[in-house]
C-alpha cells in the first residue's frame, strides 16, 4: 500500500498541478522574461525585433515621474480607503452579530449584494450619483446648503470619491469574514466579563479585538491586496484623470501595455507592483508576530 501511495497522489494531483503550472506559473516566468526586453507592438508580428535590454526598463520606472505619481495615487487610495473599509466592515459586523437586531438574513443580503455586483456596472451608476449638477449626492448636499462639487472633475475630490465607492463595493466581503470570527469567540467569555462589571467597550477591547486578531490580519492582507490593485474605478470613471490626480499602478501599467505597447515596459511595472504586495504582506506578518510576542 505504501508504494502505491506515490501514484495516487501523482494521479489526484497531477492534474491540478498541470494546470496551475501551465496556466499560472508559465505566464509569470514569461511576463518576467518579457520585462527584460523591449518587446512591442512590431515584435507581436516578428519576434526577432525584441531585444534582451537587462534592467533598462526598471531604470526608466525609476525615473519616469509618471510612475511615482502613479504610485503616491495608490498608496493613497490604499492607506485612506483601507482602514475605512475594514473599519466599515467591523462595525458592520458587529450590529448584524448582534441579538437585538431583526432580518439579519435581509441586511447580510443588502451589504453584501454590492460585492457581486459587476464593478464596471457599478462604476457607471456612480459616475450619475457624482455628476456635478444632477447627482444624487450633490442633490442630497443643496438640502444641507453645501454647494455642489465637481467630485471627478477636481483633482482634490476625484480620488476621496473613488474611496468612497470602494468602500461601499467591498466592506460587505470582509463583514461576512468578520461575522464568522466574531461567531467564533466563546458568549462565555462575555458573560463572565459582563460578571466582572465590564462594560460594552471593555468587553470589546479585551476580548473581541484580541480573538478577532488572526481574522483582521487575514482581511487586512487581503485588502491591501486588493486595494494595491485598484484600476476599474478610474478606468471607468477618469481614465486617471484630472491632471493624473486617479492614476494607479495599474491602469499605468494597462496604458503603457494596450495604449502604447510597451509590453516590456508594462511587464516591468507589474513585476514591481508584486514586490511591493509582498513587501506590504510581509510586513503585516512581522508585525502581527511582534504582536503576539
Amino acid at each position: 500500500m505504501n508504494k502505491q501511495r506515490p501514484y495516487a497522489l501523482v494521479v489526484f494531483l497531477g492534474p491540478a498541478l498541470a494546470a496551475i503550472g501551465l496556466f499560472f506559473f508559465l505566464p509569470v516566468l514569461a511576463a518576467l522574461a518579457l520585462s527584460f526586453t523591449d518587446f512591442d507592438i512590431y515584435a507581436l508580428g516578428n519576434l526577432s525585433v525584441a531585444r534582451f535590454v537587462g534592467l533598462r526598463n526598471y531604470l526608466q520606472i525609476v525615473e519616469d515621474p509618471l510612475f511615482w505619481k502613479a504610485l503616491k495615487n495608490t498608496l493613497y487610495f490604499l492607506l485612506a480607503g483601507g482602514p475605512l473599509s475594514i473599519a466599515v466592515s467591523l462595525g458592520a459586523a458587529l450590529l448584524l452579530n448582534a441579538r437585538m437586531v431583526r432580518w439579519k438574513p435581509l441586511f447580510r443580503f443588502a451589504f453584501f449584494a454590492p460585492v457581486v455586483t459587476t464593478l464596471v456596472a457599478v462604476a457607471v451608476v456612480w459616475r450619475y450619483v457624482y455628476h456635478p449638477r444632477f447627482g444624487l449626492l450633490n442633490y442630497a448636499l443643496g438640502f444641507a446648503g453645501i454647494d455642489p462639487v465637481d467630485w471627478l472633475g477636481d483633482p482634490n475630490w476625484a480620488m476621496p470619491a473613488m474611496i468612497l465607492l470602494a468602500v461601499w463595493k467591498n466592506f460587505g466581503y470582509n463583514m461576512i469574514i468578520f461575522i464568522a470570527g466574531l461567531q467564533n469567540i466563546p458568549a462565555s467569555l462575555y458573560e463572565a466579563a459582563s460578571i466582572d462589571g465590564a462594560g460594552a467597550w471593555q468587553r470589546f477591547r479585551k476580548i473581541t479585538l484580541p480573538l478577532l486578531a488572526p481574522t483582521t490580519l487575514f482581511i487586512t492582507i487581503i485588502t491591501m491586496i486588493g486595494y494595491f490593485q485598484f484600476f476599474a474605478e478610474p478606468y471607468v470613471m477618469t481614465q486617471g484623470g484630472p491632471l493624473n490626480s486617479t492614476l494607479s499602478i495599474v491602469l499605468l501599467m494597462y496604458q503603457q501595455g494596450f495604449r502604447w505597447w510597451s509590453m516590456g515596459y508594462a511587464a516591468a511595472i507589474a513585476f514591481i507592483l508584486f514586490l511591493l504586495i509582498l513587501l506590504g504582506s510581509l510586513v503585516q506578518s512581522k508585525l502581527r508576530q511582534k504582536g503576539i510576542e
